[in-house]
């Protein structure tokens, strides 16, 4: 199996780390669209009307980000076996043979606990969302509000923040053994 996976990276490496690239982009950049800039077109709005458009919105960006979330995850393995991460640092019983690659290594580790972090808390928040919509279905605006306004105020800022942070640690082990 991990020998078929590293071939397949290193046939389609270009395209893999494209689309690992285009994830991170349509995710984070999503995210960051809905609440520098949709989400203050939508304070204009009365609060019944509000409500329901970032419900709206917020299904729509989630439909969109769900698939690249799930690309990107895949992509993520492919270029973890591909690139030797774990070969290059530790031998067959878990020794640590290069202090430099295994630091390279734990690197890998922590990126995959943040978008492990941000897909978790991408899952609470269309949970969020769905209840919201309910909410709004069923008349209770203020019960809405409270399940939306924490996606808004705290959920999606913490996915943008941790999106920037491993955008940034892919750009450090994109390089880290040319």
């Amino acid at each position: 199996m991990k020998e078929a996976m590293v071939t397949l990276f290193w046939e389609y490496s270009t395209l893999i780390v494209f689309l690992h690239v285009l994830s991170a982009v349509v995710w984070v950049g999503g995210m960051i669209a809905m609440r520098f800039a949709a989400h203050h077109s939508f304070m204009e709005l009365e609060p019944p009307l509000r409500l329901a458009r970032t419900a709206q919105a917020l299904k729509r960006l989630f439909a969109i980000v769900t698939p690249f979330v799930v690309i990107l995850i895949v992509t993520a393995v492919l270029m973890a076996v591909g690139w030797g991460f774990r070969a290059a640092s530790v031998d067959a019983n878990g020794n640590v043979i290069d202090e430099a690659a295994f630091a390279t290594y734990q690197l890998v580790h922590v990126k995959e606990a943040i978008w492990l972090i941000m897909a978790l808390n991408l899952g609470a928040m269309i949970l969020r969302r769905n209840k919201a919509q309910k909410k709004i279905d069923a008349g209770d605006f203020a019960a809405a509000k409270g399940l939306l306004g924490l996606i808004g105020k705290y959920m999606v800022p913490l996915n943008i923040i941790l999106g920037v942070i491993a955008i940034y640690l892919g750009v450090t082990l994109r390089y880290s053994h040319a």
